[in-house]
């Protein structure tokens, strides 16, 4: 029986007894791709149409497998950075590329995480091997409480509504209250 490869990051997988004298050079291969997909960085140049297709390739490092990547290149129109589908990996990801336009990362045939023209922040993505989801736009909910999406005043304080949401608004602590409380726990 020949060997196979894994599904997300395409280590060779063996069989007993193959590769004679040669299984200390695929083990170290596949250790290099581990590495790869938990500290490797790579800059990845988008084409200024395009964006770019990141592989994925069996039994070698490929750009996709990297932990962190930072998209460069001059970009005239918005573009998409795609990886396969059935892909399961975590990525964190600067748009670090020139020109504003849109650069959304994404699977072949799924959706994907967007950042919007001139944004060149860092992502954190994860593919479950359909869609990418952006994981900072899910942090808006921390546990049961839902937090507010715009600022409030100068002198507000976030409140619940006893469900769970919270709001900026008066906490219901004059001045008065507020120089007591500053004494009495200094």
């Amino acid at each position: 029986m020949a060997s196979s490869y894994s599904t997300d990051l395409k280590l060779e997988l063996m069989v007993t007894g193959e590769n004679a004298g040669t299984w200390g050079d695929i083990t170290n291969t596949n250790l290099n791709i581990l590495q790869q997909a938990i500290a490797g960085y790579e800059s990845v140049a988008l084409n200024a149409t395009t964006g770019a297709t990141l592989t994925f390739s069996n039994g070698i490092t490929s750009n996709g497998k990297n932990a962190v990547l930072n998209l460069t290149g001059t970009l005239t129109s918005s573009v998409n950075v795609v990886i396969p589908d059935g892909i399961e990996k975590v990525y964190t990801v600067k748009n670090a590329t020139t020109g504003s336009f849109a650069v959304t990362f994404k699977t072949t045939s799924g959706s994907g995480a967007t950042w919007a023209a001139g944004d060149k922040g860092v992502k954190l993505l994860y593919s479950d091997g359909t869609n990418v989801t952006d994981v900072n736009s899910q942090l808006k909910t921390i546990s049961l409480f839902t937090l507010p999406t715009v600022d409030g005043t100068s002198g507000q304080a976030i409140i619940t509504n006893g469900t769970g949401t919270l709001s900026f608004g008066n906490a219901g602590i004059s001045t008065g209250k507020a120089i007591a409380m500053a004494i009495v726990f200094g």
